[in-house]
Parts: C-alpha cells; sequence; structure tokens
C-alpha cells in the first residue's frame, strides 16, 4: 500500500493534486508555500520527485484506478483537484472516482466547453485556466484602468482597478458605483494600506486601487464613463 492517513476534526484541509502539469505543478507548489496539507500524484518519476520538497505525500502513480488512488490516500482528503487536461478519457475516469469517493469538493480542469460539460455532469466543480488566462489579460489590455480581472461567473466578476484622475476628490457617494453601474466597490488599497469597509463619504484618493464586484457590463461601463 503506498499510503493511508487519517486526518482529525481540527487539522486543516487536505489537499489531492492528481496530475502535474504546469498547472497542477504550480497549484501544488502555491499550496505547499502556504502550508497547506498536501498529497500529490503523478506518473512522471521526476516531477514526483520535485514535489517530495515540499510534501512526503507525493506518489508516483502509473494508473490512475479507483485501487491507485485509494491506496494513495486520497479519500481522505477535503479537496481534490484533477489537472490533468490533455488525456480526456483519463481526467474523466479519475474524476468518476474521486466523486464516487465522497470527497467534499472535486474540482477538475477543462480544456473545453464539451470536456467541461462531462465533468459538470459528474458532480465536479470545472475550471478553465487556460481560458481565464486570457480573459483576464485581455481585459487588462483593453482597459488601461484594469489591473486584474478575475470571473466568478456569468454575473459576478471582480475588477482591480487604478482610479482615475476623473475620480480623485470625489466620494463613493457621488460617483454612485451601485447606482449608475450596478457594481460595489469591496475594497480599497493605497500602498500597503487596505480598507475593506468602504463607507459612502469615502473620498477617493490618487494611487488608490479599487476591487469591484459586479456584471462584466457594470463594469465596462465604469471604466468607460470614469476613466
Amino acid at each position: 500500500m503506498i499510503g493511508n492517513f487519517k486526518k482529525n476534526k481540527n487539522e486543516k484541509n487536505t489537499y489531492a493534486i492528481i496530475g502535474l502539469g504546469r498547472f497542477g505543478m504550480a497549484l501544488a507548489k502555491e499550496l505547499a508555500m502556504a502550508n497547506a496539507d498536501l498529497i500529490v500524484l503523478d506518473s512522471d518519476e521526476e516531477k514526483v520527485r520535485e514535489m517530495r520538497e515540499y510534501t512526503e505525500e507525493a506518489y508516483v502513480v502509473r494508473n490512475l484506478d479507483r485501487k491507485s488512488l485509494m491506496e494513495a490516500g486520497v479519500q481522505n482528503s477535503d479537496i481534490a483537484v484533477v489537472c490533468i487536461g490533455e488525456k480526456i478519457d483519463t481526467s474523466v475516469l479519475t474524476t468518476s472516482h474521486l466523486v464516487s469517493m465522497n470527497i467534499p469538493s472535486v474540482i477538475a480542469k477543462a480544456t473545453s466547453a464539451d470536456h467541461g460539460l462531462i465533468l459538470e455532469k459528474l458532480g465536479a466543480e470545472v475550471v478553465y485556466p487556460e481560458r481565464d488566462i486570457a480573459i483576464r489579460l485581455a481585459h487588462r489590455l483593453e482597459n488601461s484602468l484594469v489591473i486584474d480581472y478575475i470571473q466568478l461567473s456569468e454575473k459576478l466578476n471582480i475588477t482591480k482597478l487604478s482610479v482615475s484622475d476623473k475620480m480623485v476628490g470625489k466620494t463613493i457617494q457621488q460617483i454612485n458605483f451601485r447606482g449608475r453601474y450596478g457594481v460595489n466597490v469591496i475594497a480599497i488599497e493605497n500602498g500597503k494600506n487596505l480598507t475593506e469597509t468602504i463607507l459612502p463619504d469615502y473620498v477617493i484618493k490618487k494611487g488608490d486601487v479599487l476591487f469591484v464586484s459586479g456584471s462584466k457590463n457594470g463594469l465596462n461601463k465604469l471604466v468607460e464613463n470614469e476613466k
């Protein structure tokens, strides 16, 4: 048996990362640097050896069948992420196995809409890393004020904006983010200072960075009218 461990209720979440391609490796390393408990699986010995610098629970698994996943202790994880994109059949079968293990959260990478639809029907939460990066880059290129852009759903997005000269000196209430654009300012950053409770009389200052949530149309109207 490769490994099997029990998790006490008071312990932090355990993440299982299946597949150490660029996405899986980056995700695993970020989680490891955040001091998360990790179990990682891949067929590539060199990649697994690299990950053993971050976690003892790194295993070479040639065949991602249910038995191999169980032997690695994946069923004890709180969140399992399938980072296999190119081999769609392996991605689908692995996701199916994980969902059947009743792991609280199964997340799977998809490379196309059809691939994602199959994964969703199996019961996984689907992510599209390449598409999301392209969307974020497009918004940065389209709008000079946009620093970053995250699409959470079709109707909810979060944009990180530099304030324009037109905004400086005005209060949140004067700009009327919600009334005019249907968006909300959820935080304001200036240097190392972060304000999370935004009052209507807050006066926007030069150097402020706004974190704004709302629909894509609302955010686009805000950027267009206030630039």
